[in-house]
């Protein structure tokens, strides 16, 4: 059952909280359904199934998480905001584990709650859409996605919510991650959902081109300029006025164009090359690199100026082997993708050898490895032997020493090692910290400290 996103139901034993929230949201056009327990609330939920749950978590006659629970085997799609009058509680840091979109305090304030419903149904479309566009199917079974992201981990699921909680905002947004993780899509979906999306976009790599080449493209420049221009041409930021640009890999951006860059995004003209006229832009800037920015900064590599003008909003696209529970979904989808007319089969044992390998190339190499086995496929059934090499061979083993050889100390390459076997086990068991940390023979609280360390 599809969740209806117009509809709100507000379930809590207090009816003048029920009747002051149906009164806050009834104007910005929901419908709302009022529950005064728990067992009204999932007999409501299962007759109309709204986008929206808010959810008191101290109830008399049914606990608040229960129901939460319920609501979330009913429909998992559902956004989820829970009531609670301890923040900090045990109690709103499991409604959280069990699927809540937030938690507010009570008493709230009410530009706070109002925000809070704003991003809930923000990042329900946001699902909503993504699922809808991995699964729907056309007429010759062919799976069309376009150019989506794919994945339901943990860290992929922050970075969706991240994304619809941006739709409304024009805020700056650095993407960083490493090469072949998806920085690009993430781009795309942040333009796609915000209110430049029917704006010029357009698209640019900082380290494809020369200084002078990447100047002239940015920023543009007049007749006369440099051998072979011929006339005046606009550059990408005054062709995108209005709406959005993407500079990938800006931590190759030559210091004298990181200059250029920082005066557009303090909202000062700048000047084509060879031209003295200066040209004012309104856009949005969303800038993607494969290093750590900060570290550049440190090094000297970049402007410490600039990271900090980039950085209002910073997401982290995490690495293949940080997400390897989304390894099957992606098998599928690249399977899907360039199979053609063959009937297709994964082994089982595929998708347990491609998780446990460690994917220097990321999303972009497991793509390619998936194609290269199916083009060169003799069967419907894709084997372990069908994959390339160094896929096939067990190249997951720590290179310790090249490690030490990059500049790394024993303590880092310590805690490299303590953090890819961590993450190994959360995968294997779906996140489930409880289990990852009996499984390791750990405290789970040590697991914990660790994983708020790291993240």
């Amino acid at each position: 059952m599809n969740v209806d996103e117009k509809i709100v139901l507000v379930v809590d034993d207090e009816a003048s909280i029920r009747r002051n929230i149906g009164d806050l949201l009834s104007p910005l056009g929901y419908s709302i359904m009022l529950a005064e327990d728990g067992a009204s609330a999932i007999k409501n939920f299962s007759e109309k199934c709204p986008g929206l749950v808010i959810l008191d978590i101290n109830m008399p006659d049914m606990n608040g998480l229960d129901v939460l629970e319920e609501i979330k085997r009913i429909n998992k799609d559902v956004q989820v905001i829970v009531f609670t009058a301890f923040g900090t509680s045990e109690r709103a840091m499991r409604a959280m584990k069990l699927g809540a979109f937030d938690y507010i305090e009570k008493p709230f304030e009410l530009d706070e709650f109002l925000l809070i419903v704003e991003r809930a149904f923000q990042y329900g479309s946001l699902l909503i859409e993504l699922k809808q566009l991995r699964t729907l199917v056309d007429s010759s079974g062919t799976i069309v996605t376009g150019n989506n992201i794919i994945g339901k981990s943990p860290k992929m699921q922050e970075i969706y919510k991240l994304i619809g909680r941006l739709a409304a905002t024009d805020a700056t947004v650095l993407i960083q991650g490493e090469s072949g993780t998806g920085k690009e899509l993430v781009a795309d979906a942040i333009q796609r959902h915000s209110g430049f999306h029917d704006k010029p976009y357009v698209k640019i790599n900082c380290g494809a081109l020369s200084e002078s080449l990447l100047e002239s493209e940015i920023f543009g420049h007049e007749k006369g300029a440099f051998t072979g221009a011929f006339a005046q041409r606009k550059g990408l930021f005054e062709i995108a006025d209005g709406g959005t640009v993407y500079l990938d890999e800006i931590n190759s951006m030559p210091p004298s164009l990181q200059v250029k860059l920082l005066r557009v995004l303090q909202k000062q003209p700048f000047f084509r090359v060879g031209g003295d006229k200066s040209v004012d832009v309104n856009v949005r800037i969303l800038a993607s690199s494969n290093k750590d920015i900060k570290a550049e900064v440190e090094a000297g590599n970049f402007r410490e100026d600039l990271f900090y003008r980039l950085n209002v909003v910073c997401i982290n696209v995490p690495p293949l082997r940080e997400r390897s529970s989304d390894m099957i979904l992606l098998v599928q989808h690249f399977v899907q993708k360039y199979r053609n007319d063959k009937k297709m089969v994964v082994s089982p044992q595929i998708i347990s050898k491609l998780k446990k390998y460690n994917w220097p190339g990321n999303v972009r190499e497991l793509e390619n490895v998936i194609h290269s086995a199916i083009v060169t496929a003799t069967s419907e059934m894709l084997n372990i032997d069908q994959l390339p090499a160094p896929t096939s061979d067990d190249l997951n083993k720590i290179d310790y020493m090249g490690m030490i050889d990059k500049g790394m100390s024993l303590k880092e390459v310590i805690t490299s090692v303590e953090k890819k076997i961590i993450n190994d086990a959360l995968a294997n068991f779906d996140y489930n910290q409880s289990k990852a940390a009996k499984y390791l023979k750990i405290n789970r609280r040590f697991l914990y400290s660790r994983l708020k360390e790291w993240y």
